[in-house]
């Protein structure tokens, strides 16, 4: 006889579904390194988005309070209750990440997770919204994404997504993953990041929403000067022109070679500010 939540009463084999970019991680080494990073304390909170089979979870329910696992697929909500739920500490939401109401978990929380690819980008800039609740992210992601995440000015990699992480967050990249640790296989790399929201954002803007409105415009045509990409995206050229001047920004370089710093200077210059 086996007890309940044991996993011969788990549901029948769960074929992954490619429009939901699901590739099950199976390598228990990574899961033991995750949930190290995430240095989890006994009464924490932790988010799970995509758990999946189950793998990670289980190891977060090990180390922690309390795991709040947002899962779309039906089929494996079926399989997670079946396995996980007869743990006390173990609440699964069945649901979209990014529709979810992240007021539902008790804060502060952390967030692990190995994130579903094919939505990873809109999911971090969800994530993000919500910062000033999360402590800590320790998320993997295709390694192009992380790299991403952590790119300096200059590079290929530098885009809105790299300021929007640094201008809030502390980046840090973790390990690499490769293929074989999943199943089915990726294509692609993929490695583990750690996000530490900041008390505040790494430099003040006058308006949040205006400085990622700029940013987005700079980054829209990342080959052309800043006066061209903005001036496609709506900003005026004469004011561009004497923005670009204030802030002490030539106006042929790029939107790829402006730090965080530089691009809020440019947002001042162009909200008339000194």
């Amino acid at each position: 006889m086996t007890r309940p939540g044991s996993r011969a009463n788990v549901a029948p084999a769960h074929v992954p579904r490619k429009s939901l970019g699901q590739h099950f991680l199976i390598d228990k080494n990574i899961v033991h390194k995750i949930v190290r990073l995430a240095e989890l304390q006994p009464g924490d909170t932790v988010l799970e988005i995509g758990p999946g089979r189950g793998i990670l979870t289980e190891a977060l329910l090990d180390s922690s309070g309390l795991v709040v696992a947002v899962e779309l697929d039906a089929v494996l909500c079926a399989h997670l209750r079946a396995m996980l739920g007869h743990r006390s500490n173990f609440r699964l939401i069945e649901g979209d990440a990014l529709t979810f109401e992240y007021a539902q978990v008790p804060s502060p929380f952390l967030v692990v997770a190995n994130l579903p690819y094919s939505v990873s980008t809109p999911l971090l800039f969800r994530l993000l919204e919500e910062r000033r609740r999360i402590g800590r992210l320790v998320l993997m992601l295709q390694e192009e994404v992380v790299s991403r995440l952590a790119a300096t000015p200059g590079g290929k990699d530098y885009g809105a997504l790299s300021i929007a992480a640094q201008f809030y967050c502390e980046v840090r990249q973790a390990f690499r993953v490769p293929p074989t640790c999943f199943r089915p296989k990726p294509q692609v790399g993929s490695a583990v990041v750690v996000l530490t929201p900041l008390p505040k954002p790494r430099v003040s803007v006058a308006d949040e929403a205006f400085f990622f409105r700029v940013v987005r415009a700079g980054f829209a045509h990342r080959r052309k000067a800043l006066p061209n990409s903005l001036r496609d995206e709506g900003f005026e050229g004469a004011p561009t022109a004497a923005a670009l001047e204030r802030a002490g920004l030539d106006p042929l370089r790029r939107a790829e070679t402006l730090s965080v710093e530089e691009f809020a200077a440019l947002v001042d210059g162009l909200m008339g500010l000194p």
